[in-house]
């Protein structure tokens, strides 16, 4: 990565943690859900298809896009959870 540094902000909804990435308009939208879900979780290993990313109420289809793509910058809220609804208990 080469550029301006900026924090983004990302939701983890399985453990209702929020996070704050540091990133740059390069990064991809995948980088973050993966950096998002290590740091929320504590875990490395996690299934990543089983997550998805949303920006701005719409989930990211294409996880390969950058920062710059979809236009997010500094302080940009993105959530990020579970593929499959989860059962109300």
């Amino acid at each position: 990565m080469s550029g301006v540094v900026f924090s983004v902000r990302v939701m983890v909804t399985p453990v209702w943690d929020q996070v704050s990435l540091p990133v740059e308009q390069d990064t991809s939208v995948g980088e973050i859900k993966k950096r998002a879900l290590a740091e929320a979780t504590g875990r490395l290993g996690l299934s990543l298809p089983d997550y998805v990313v949303k920006y701005r109420g719409a989930e990211v289809l294409d996880e390969s896009q950058t920062l710059a793509a979809l236009g997010a910058g500094a302080n940009a809220p993105f959530i990020v959870l579970p593929a499959r609804r989860q059962p109300v208990r």
